[in-house]
């Protein structure tokens, strides 16, 4: 299946001349979504994933089903103020904000391999903020993995200086 073209353009969102790619219409088929969830549990089922650590929000969508499919868990990245309960917080300036990244303290044991995911990577700040987070547990990040990225902004070389693997399903210049 063609999922590529089950993502829509949006021309000139958000800003004149750029164009935005809505994942929503691909998680709107069924048949795009079951085939996307599909080709990520071929990519991650034979290695021994225990989590799966998600950025809130779209993220949450395809991380969530991913876990499920491979009988994972599922381990949420939110806004600071979401979560209950003891939690690791991290702050990061995107742009001209300081956004505040938090996650449960007990959701990863040392040692647990993990893969992130999320659907857009940009230029990396607030993935790098969360992995951070991951990295304070004693995991073991074995990919990040991204629906679609912008490669002009550098997100994937910000990551890889990191020493991080980068898999993205769709590419864009």
């Amino acid at each position: 299946m063609d999922t590529r073209s089950l993502i829509r353009k949006i021309p000139d969102y958000p800003s004149r001349g750029a164009v935005y790619y809505d994942l929503t219409t691909l998680l709107m088929d069924g048949a795009g979504f079951h085939a996307l969830i599909d080709e990520l549990a071929v990519r991650y089922g034979q290695l021994d994933i225990r989590k799966f650590v998600c950025m809130e929000w779209r993220g949450f969508v395809i991380g969530a089903a991913l876990a499920y499919r491979l009988g994972a868990g599922f381990v949420p990245v939110r806004s600071l103020g979401a979560l209950p309960g003891g939690t690791l917080s991290r702050a990061q300036d995107v742009g001209p904000v300081s956004e505040r990244l938090q996650m449960s303290a007990d959701a990863i044991a040392k040692g647990d391999r993990v893969v992130f995911v999320d659907d857009l990577l940009a230029t990396g700040a607030l993935s790098e903020a969360a992995l951070t987070l991951v990295k304070d547990t004693g995991a073991e990040v074995v990919e990040c993995c991204y629906v679609q990225e912008i490669v002009e902004l550098g997100g994937r070389k910000r990551l890889e200086k990191r020493g991080l693997s980068v898999f993205s399903f769709f590419e864009y210049l």
